[in-house]
């Protein structure tokens, strides 16, 4: 049975953890702040310990592909492309937003509706996304400037769920809509990733090591040093 190993740092979470197609092994994660170059491989070492699964059993390495964090996507990325090159293993990716999607329907089994997930992308502005389950996609990624009646082209369909980091500062605007509903439980993780990362791995949809990037959505942009004598 294969075994992946399961990369999440789009956001402030730092995630990890090894599946197969039946389900999830071990996962480790955290919310202290900044923790995804410090914690990660350690986190990753710790789970081979766990699970007493040697680096050379792996099947192959799923990141989430973002949008999200530009340093916690470099970090992740650069880290699966180290272990899928030194192994000579498949790398996977999938986008976040999707795997927050999935990982939403794959804990609410009896939830009908739709899922907009939203990383926070500063002042009003989210990463967005919205779908009927995690292979619909209704609305494509984007990054959206959150105003008061955005999404009533869904929310006037039925009832749409928002979820992720960047929802709550949101509420006062779309939770005026009877059809809106707020999940503050929800937490991203690497679980999320598996069931989409499995499915790629049977159709062989995997990534090229050497030239993989991230979805940043976002141009970079570097802000000016406050620090006295940095330029």
């Amino acid at each position: 049975m294969p075994t992946l190993l399961l990369i999440e740092t789009a956001t402030a979470v730092c995630s990890v953890a090894l599946a197969d197609s039946d389900g999830v092994l071990a996962e480790l994660h955290t919310l202290q702040p900044n923790a995804h170059s410090s914690q990660l491989s350690p986190y990753i070492a710790q789970l081979y310990e766990q699970c007493s699964i040697a680096p050379s059993q792996l099947d192959g390495v799923c990141i989430s592909s973002g949008p999200g964090s530009y340093t916690g996507l470099r970090i992740g990325v650069s880290t699966a492309k180290g272990i899928c090159y030194a192994l000579h293993i498949p790398l996977l990716s999938v986008p976040t937003l999707q795997s927050m999607a999935a990982q939403y329907y794959a804990s609410h089994p009896d939830y009908k509706g739709m899922v907009c997930p939203m990383i926070d992308a500063r002042r009003m502005e989210c990463y967005t996304a919205v779908y009927a389950s995690p292979a619909q996609e209704l609305k494509s990624v984007s990054a959206d400037i959150i105003t008061q009646g955005i999404y009533d082209e869904f929310l006037d369909r039925g009832e749409v769920t928002f979820i992720g980091d960047g929802a709550e500062k949101t509420r006062p605007l779309l939770g005026v809509h009877p059809n809106a509903r707020y999940d503050n439980t929800f937490l991203i993780s690497s679980s999320g990733l598996r069931t989409l990362a499995f499915d790629k791995l049977e159709r062989h949809e995997v990534e090229d090591v050497a030239y993989f990037e991230p979805y940043y959505l976002k141009d970079f942009v570097a802000k000016k040093s406050v620090v006295r004598g940095l330029h």
